[in-house]
């Protein structure tokens, strides 16, 4: 949307090319459990590149930015 700002994504190295979304999100410390990660992405809070991801499993890349409640988090090798 014009005019609005996202805070700059933290960058967080995983050492390899990929790791899936769920375990991501636990290991950057965006959610402490497994159990609240899978809820989030279920009930659709957590984005992928700006767009709502349901999919625990969901292969992350290099460059890819999971956000959320705010936070922007950056997957870096």
């Amino acid at each position: 949307m014009k005019g609005m700002t996202h805070p700059a994504p933290i960058d967080v190295s995983i050492g390899s090319e990929s790791i899936r979304l769920g375990r991501f999100m636990k290991f950057a410390g965006v959610l402490d459990s497994g159990g609240d990660v899978k809820e989030a992405i279920i009930d659709g809070f957590v984005t992928v590149n700006g767009e709502v991801d349901r999919r625990r499993g969901r292969q992350l890349q290099v460059g890819d930015i999971v956000g959320f409640e705010g936070r922007r988090v950056r997957v870096c090798r």
